[in-house]
């Protein structure tokens, strides 16, 4: 039995799967994902888990060098924006509108489905490599 870190088999797995470039999302209960596209629903009920813990737990296994987020969150998502950019520092970023972002979701590896209620809460990161260069 593994004794630390992520302990869902399917999460534990793709992110093991990652490869550099690869991206994934976390995102909400409502972000619609794409047919065809892999999800880990670890979405419970509403809050449960937060985007934050899952982030959190994910950060913590997964290289990631470039994240793309909803530019809507400025304005109605300020807090959690402060989280994201706290949470990767040195990760390169872009902003795009809600819409393309969900465009951009055709394109992901895999989906994880949070709890989280809040508005905006969906991140599109790329994997990075964890070895010096």
């Amino acid at each position: 039995m593994k004794k630390r870190g992520i302990i869902n088999a399917q999460l534990a797995g793709l992110i093991a799967g990652l490869g550099h470039k690869d991206t994934f999302m976390i995102g909400d209960g409502g972000m619609p994902i794409p047919k065809g596209i892999e999800i880990v629903d670890l979405a419970l009920c509403g809050g449960v888990p937060t985007f934050r813990q899952v982030m959190d737990a994910v950060l913590d296994e997964t290289e990631v060098e470039h994240y793309t987020i909803a530019e809507e969150i400025v304005e109605k998502n300020p807090e959690l924006l402060s989280y994201i950019r706290e949470s990767l520092p040195n990760a390169e970023s872009e902003m795009i509108s809600h819409t393309d972002l969900k465009e951009m979701s055709k394109t992901i590896k895999f989906a994880i489905r949070t709890g989280e209620f809040t508005p905006y809460p969906n991140i599109i990161l790329r994997a990075g490599v964890a070895f010096p260069a």
